[in-house]
């Protein structure tokens, strides 16, 4: 014990951490907010496509577009969810084999959540 500390809740030297553990968690950041802020932009969009509709197609459009746009968020969010996984993940050199495949999945899995949940929101909104 050194100073009322064990040696394990001491910080972790420079040399025990794993060189570029951050890349893939960074270059994921990076792409899913590209392609989340391009989603929303397309799906916050959708709502001018029925603007010259009759009323009963507007009542079906606009109850669509509410059910369609909360799954979107809530699939954003899972992407949001993978990505903060992603960069959690233990990057100390003794556990960083274990981990850099997951770390890598994670990474690629976000922004391919932020597509499913622009398709899956196409899908849901019946469109005029």
């Amino acid at each position: 014990m050194r100073n009322g500390r064990s040696p394990e809740l001491l910080l972790t030297t420079h040399a025990e951490v794993v060189r570029g553990w951050w890349f893939a968690p960074l270059l994921s950041s990076v792409v899913t907010l590209l392609t989340g802020y391009c989603a929303f932009g397309f799906a916050a969009l959708a709502p001018m496509a029925c603007d010259a509709c009759t009323e009963v197609r507007s009542d079906r459009f606009d109850a669509s577009f509410s059910q369609a746009i909360t799954v979107f968020f809530c699939l954003v969010g899972v992407a949001v969810l993978l990505l903060a996984a992603a960069w959690a993940l233990p990057h100390r050199e003794e556990v960083a084999a274990r981990f850099s495949a997951r770390r890598t999945c994670l990474a690629v899995a976000a922004p391919a959540m932020v597509v499913v949940a622009y398709l899956v929101f196409l899908a849901l909104v019946d469109w005029p």
